[in-house]
């Protein structure tokens, strides 16, 4: 997914109905939202869409539904990988492939247990891009099970492959990224970084663009961010944005999904906080968290004259 322009990609969320069933509807609406305030691609059946709560089926009807949505206005990436033998592995991979998707993802902390080496990680990883043929693979480096953050050296040995285009990256360490950034120049391939507090210095160190959970509150803000966050004339709103998504780190963390599920009903979206994942009570205090940020974000917005749908 290698492009000259900054992307943002959406963590895509899976709204469910109050029966704990998908809500396709929701979902068709969801999506249109991440189009129309201008992403670049789509990130399907990842953390933020309770993809550990899905059944296989359940993860590819939704990755299914949402590449009929896009209908081909941006590609769309999923995960392929939740543990057991690489053969298997391979098996789901080959099935995410099939429902359309520009490239696969693997989860890092599924591939290798947390005591178990680099070197045995390098060979699982390797035995599953022999099984998988021609189809283009991506890497996101998630919290759950446990983080396993690759190595630069590692993500460039995976690149040179010629199969790896994609990598969502979580090290929370812009060196790193630089040293990512360097080792992998010249291949046919995308670094996301996840994490809001180094977005700008990330887009100008070379990545890619942007794929947060933050893009699940307010995805136009990280198009313009993406957008805009090299432009001289504007770089006293390019720092207002920067250091309004480092204040509100902790708040639009606390209790998600279900945050960010009010947040976007406050938008205008007709989806229920309803989770599968359990991450504790949504409180008044929650509430009153996301009434602030959608204060402050309204505020922002029409400083910005952003458009936005809903």
């Amino acid at each position: 997914m290698e492009n000259s322009q900054k992307g943002f990609i959406p963590v895509m969320l899976t709204p469910f109905l109050s029966n704990g069933n998908i809500d396709f509807p929701a979902l068709t609406q969801l999506t249109e939202i991440y189009l129309q305030a201008g992403a670049s691609g789509l990130f399907a059946n990842c953390l933020s869409s309770e993809m550990f709560e899905l059944t296989d089926k359940e993860r590819i009807q939704a990755i299914k539904h949402v590449i009929k949505v896009a209908n081909g206005a941006v590609p769309v990436v999923a995960t392929g990988t939740f543990g057991g033998e690489i053969a298997k592995q391979a098996d789901f991979v080959k099935e995410v492939s099939d429902a359309g998707v520009e490239a696969v993802i693997a989860i890092t902390s599924l591939l290798a247990n947390e005591n178990e080496s680099d070197e045995i990680f390098n060979e699982r990883v390797f035995e599953l891009l022999s099984q998988t043929g021609d189809i283009p693979m991506g890497f996101y480096e998630c919290p759950v099970p446990y983080k396993r953050v690759l190595k630069p050296q590692q993500l460039a040995d995976f690149v040179a492959t010629g199969k790896v285009i994609y990598h969502k990256d979580t090290c929370l360490d812009l060196l790193q990224i630089k040293e990512k950034l360097k080792l992998t120049d010249g291949n046919a391939f995308g670094l996301y970084d996840a994490y809001m507090g180094h977005a700008v210095k990330s887009l100008k160190a070379g990545a890619s663009g942007l794929s947060c959970i933050q893009g699940n509150y307010f995805p136009e803000l990280i198009v313009w961010l993406c957008d805009h966050y090299s432009d001289e004339s504007l770089n006293d709103e390019v720092q207002a944005v920067q250091q309004f998504l480092i204040d509100n780190m902790e708040v639009m963390h606390h209790v998600y999904p279900v945050v960010s599920k009010y947040f976007l009903q406050k938008r205008g979206l007709n989806i229920s906080t309803f989770t599968r994942r359990n991450v504790g009570a949504f409180t008044t205090s929650e509430v009153k968290g996301m009434e602030t940020l959608f204060d402050d974000y309204t505020s922002l917005r029409n400083n910005l004259n952003i458009k936005v749908f809903i």
